[in-house]
């Protein structure tokens, strides 16, 4: 098996009139440097009655190891593994849609390696519960329809969601990958009102990056049993940086995507670094240029 991995995954943009529409097959830029054309991906949505949507992008997503990637394949979701070529449905009703349901408004979350597969459909009425997947056990449980995932835990045992209160406060809960609902507390605002967030291991502690006035973001952890936010860690970036994504890692580090934009919307550079949740020190791991005439891209994990 190749050893090879996603850097990020694009589709190509084209004009139209005022405005630009997705074009051609989704691509994945690999670490390599060479570019895989994914001929059975989907590139355009289905909406319901069965009319395709060549304005938007059909869904897609890139596990956090770069090694998995879910999208669309004859109105079905599906995952493929990059370094060997198969690729399989999601178990069970994972991977057919609900009647009714729109394409154009499903997404998937994946665990870090891609064996844990969430599907959220987007209803904005809240109808259709999403639902978590086990690739290995091929275990098809639901989500409350109401809660909206926010990430793994590195090891893919636990899956942490967040949901508006009718009170107009968070409350952030934690789920197996069973479906069971192991911790949940309405949370502070310092938690509730800052991204990214990412949960640890322990099903319990909450890593946020916080920007501050001062423009030098902190991070802070939070423990969902005790409800303590601990002291700011600070940390530096160079000018432009801003975290997009945040995720556990070992030891005690964090990683971290932060993008740069132009200015004008667009993200010039993506750059992977490691922040230690103790010191705040950082480090460099990776970087690329998405393409600038990508209509969307997906970063691992993103």
């Amino acid at each position: 098996m190749s050893a090879d991995s996603v850097n990020y995954a694009w589709i190509k943009s084209c004009p139209r009139k005022d405005y630009t529409v997705p074009c051609g097959k989704w691509k994945l830029a690999m670490r390599s440097g060479k570019t895989i054309t994914l001929t059975d991906a989907q590139s355009f949505p289905r909406r319901p009655g069965g009319k395709i949507d060549k304005d938007v992008g059909a869904p897609f997503r890139v596990s956090e190891d770069g090694r998995i990637v879910s999208y669309l394949r004859n109105d079905r979701l599906v995952v493929r593994d990059v370094g060997s070529g198969e690729v399989r449905p999601l178990p069970g009703r994972a991977a057919t849609l609900p009647r009714g349901a729109d394409e154009g408004e499903v997404s998937t979350a994946l665990s870090s390696d891609g064996s844990v597969v969430v599907v959220d459909y987007g209803d904005a009425n809240d109808r259709l519960p999403s639902l978590i997947a086990d690739l290995r056990t091929g275990k098809v449980v639901t989500l409350p329809a109401k809660e909206d995932v926010a990430g793994f835990s590195p090891d893919g045992e636990h899956l942490l969601t967040t949901r508006r209160t009718a009170d107009n406060t968070t409350e952030f809960s934690v789920f197996g990958k069973d479906g069971r609902r192991t911790a949940h507390r309405v949370v502070p605002q310092i938690v509730a009102n800052n991204t990214p967030v990412a949960l640890a291991d322990d099903g319990t502690t909450v890593a946020v990056v916080v920007g501050g006035d001062s423009g030098r973001p902190r991070l802070h952890t939070y423990d969902l049993t005790s409800d303590a936010v601990s002291g700011a860690v600070r940390f530096s970036l160079p000018k432009g940086e801003e975290v997009q994504l945040l995720g556990w890692g070992p030891a005690g580090a964090l990683t971290m995507w932060n993008y740069v934009g132009n200015g004008d919307g667009e993200t010039v550079l993506a750059v992977k670094r490691t922040v230690d949740a103790e010191t705040g020190v950082t480090r460099r791991l990776d970087s690329f240029k998405p393409r600038r005439d990508s209509w969307i891209w997906w970063a691992p994990g993103e």
